[in-house]
């Protein structure tokens, strides 16, 4: 959830390292630091600052890093989990005299064990975090050589970190780790860096490698050297970041949410295009031959968040079109229910970063006991596409607000192209059949541009219900996949409580919570259950409620059951989330602006959460 960058070259190093964690504000934070090393009177130092609050207050407490003289350093923000958000809580944390400093994302499960051994030991602990154990654990183990000092403290360490470095004995060195955190190294002209995201460093090189698990990394301002646990030299190849930097820029719009609802009718065309050639579906790269697919009995589907509402969905339509039976779990449940995995079982997970903490540790666990794993990931060389047996990449390009929007787009049409992968292997679609599904697939980015073309509609509605105390949605079948998302969206970002039911659920006891004046979105895109839903939406609107409608082109008798309607373009009824998805969005959007509440950083949450 935090953020980490590093740097070592030919230019002072503090100016690229409050660039770099500014890149990565969106993760979250409510402390920042630095850590700069340099020589002084003969002698390397590291002086460190940190402040709790803001990057600005960091900016100007070091004019913008031109009071740190140094070419080497690391840099963090922090969002608190040991420890309240304080000055000495902040990252960089050191040991004694500054001798060794750390920046740190994760958590140390077994801090506390080891901070007991350290203070018997002698040493004094001036925070309450658990990353403070890791710099004392390196000072107790450095005999002189930092490699041997990381290996000893690593065996030691139990939980998930990622780790930036520098020892004072050592100018001009970055020492970086991993563990089930994220953490690439970059290179340029002028030197080398470690960061714990591609756009913290885009600015200065699309030149990187990924870092993998129990990997140690030496950088120095003109070389890089991998290393194992057991300090042996490793072969590393770097790559080339395809997206620029001006992708992760807001472009002139008020926010990055807003520029990336724009921004979905490209990223689902880079999506879907590839995938299609001549009109007939070409999903080569997943390595599935048709005799495959028909061996299996059944999916598995894992994620969190928006990404797990993207697994609602494809059930939704993996099961009508490919007649597979499809398991939804929450990945931070999974694990932990002892599922029931038989033979023949394909496990999809899905994550925008490839890094999040629960769905890697639900793949891994599925791995362990036999089961094919395929990840639907945004983000090329993260963790879980670098460990799945298959990967499917959405190219949706860098998404920096927390709220998802265009990776959820994204993720739902690669789970259609599956679903009708699937369908044609097993027989259940014909050639003629799959290609008329493929065609309408196709006209979604020009649809979702229409949408958007009529966002100040729903800019007015949101502006008139921005002091909304609750709002319910209501949906079913598909509908009410699209309603958890739409439920989601908002309370993440306008901090009104609201929930997302299955409209059949009401009498059953949620319907109590409806009074006069309440706003229930009520989503009826499906042929089959539409006179049903509006049954639901007449229901909570006799007990006082206020009603959005949101249906289809042609549906235009619902606008006796609702008090205001919103209407998406017609498509075949599998593809309509993708549609329906669209004024959610913007609602959430324009109600938080509303409010005048950060958008893109909403209190509490992170970008990747990469902690349990």
């Amino acid at each position: 959830m935090c953020g980490i960058v590093g740097f070592t070259g030919h230019v002072q190093a503090c100016p690229i390292l409050l660039d770099g964690l500014e890149r990565l504000e969106y993760r979250g934070y409510d402390s920042c630091g630095v850590a700069v090393s340099h020589e002084e009177n003969g002698a390397n130092r590291i002086e460190v600052v940190k402040i709790k609050g803001r990057l600005k207050g960091l900016r100007e407490m070091t004019d913008n890093g031109k009071t740190l003289d140094g070419t080497c350093g690391i840099g963090h923000t922090r969002w608190a989990t040991h420890g309240e958000p304080t000055v000495a809580n902040a990252h960089p944390h050191f040991a004694k005299d500054k001798r060794i400093t750390v920046v740190h994302n994760g958590i140390i499960e077994n801090y506390q064990e080891l901070r007991d051994n350290l203070i018997r030991r002698g040493y004094v602990f001036n925070s309450q975090t658990d990353t403070e154990v890791i710099a004392h654990l390196l000072d107790y183990y450095d005999k002189g050589d930092p490699l041997e000092a990381i290996a000893r403290t690593l065996a030691r360490i139990t939980g998930s970190y990622a780790l930036g470095i520098l020892f004072q004995d050592r100018p001009g060195e970055i020492y970086a780790v991993r563990k089930d955190s994220p953490m690439i190294v970059g290179r340029s002209d002028e030197g080398y860096f470690i960061a714990s995201d591609v756009p913290a460093i885009l600015r200065y090189t699309r030149n990187v490698c990924y870092v993998d698990n129990m990997e140690i990394v030496r950088l120095t301002p003109d070389s890089v050297t991998f290393y194992n646990v057991d300090q042996e030299e490793l072969s590393k190849d770097f790559t080339t970041v395809e997206w620029d930097a001006e992708a992760a820029e807001k472009d002139g719009y008020a926010h990055f949410m807003l520029k990336e609802i724009h921004e979905q009718p490209r990223a689902m065309t880079e999506t879907i295009s590839p995938r299609i050639k001549d009109g007939k579906i070409n999903l080569d790269e997943l390595g599935l031959t048709d005799e495959e697919i028909r061996s299996i009995r059944r999916i598995q589907m894992t994620a969190c968040g928006s990404a797990y509402h993207v697994c609602v969905t494809a059930k939704y339509v993996i099961e009508q079109l490919a007649r597979v039976p499809v398991d939804v779990d929450l990945a931070s449940e999974f694990r932990y229910r002892n599922p029931v995995l038989e033979d023949n079982t394909l496990l999809i997970v899905i994550s925008q970063s490839g890094e999040t903490a629960d769905s890697l540790a639900a793949m891994r666990y599925a791995k362990e006991r036999g089961l094919t794993t395929l990840a639907v990931v945004n983000v090329v060389g993260s963790s879980i596409a670098r460990e799945a047996d298959k990967v499917f990449y959405t190219w949706a390009g860098p998404e920096i607000a927390v709220a998802t929007t265009k990776a959820y787009s994204t993720q739902l049409a690669a789970c259609y192209l599956l679903a009708l992968r699937f369908a044609q292997a097993r027989g259940e679609l014909t050639e003629e059949e799959t290609g008329k599904y493929l065609a309408e697939l196709q006209t979604l980015p020009a649809k979702i541009t229409r949408l958007l073309e009529e966002k100040e509609r729903i800019q007015w509605f949101a502006n008139k219900f921005s002091g909304s105390r609750d709002i319910f949605f209501i949906g079913r079948g598909l509908d009410y996949a699209s309603s958890l998302e739409g439920s989601l969206k908002l309370k993440e970002i306008s901090y009104i409580h609201s929930e997302a039911y299955a409209a059949g659920e009401l009498k059953h006891g949620t319907i109590s919570l409806i009074e006069k004046g309440t706003l229930v979105v009520g989503v009826a895109t499906q042929p089959g259950l539409f006179e049903k839903e509006v049954s639901n939406m007449v229901e909570v609107r006799s007990r006082g409620a206020y009603v959005l409608g949101i249906t289809c082109d042609g549906n235009y008798a619902i606008e006796d059951h609702d008090d205001f309607t919103i209407y998406v373009p017609k498509t075949l009824p599998c593809f309509y989330p993708s549609l329906v998805v669209i004024p959610l969005q913007l609602l959430a959007y324009y109600v938080s602006v509303s409010k005048g509440l950060d958008v893109d950083k909403p209190r509490n949450l992170a970008k990747s959460v990469t902690v349990e």
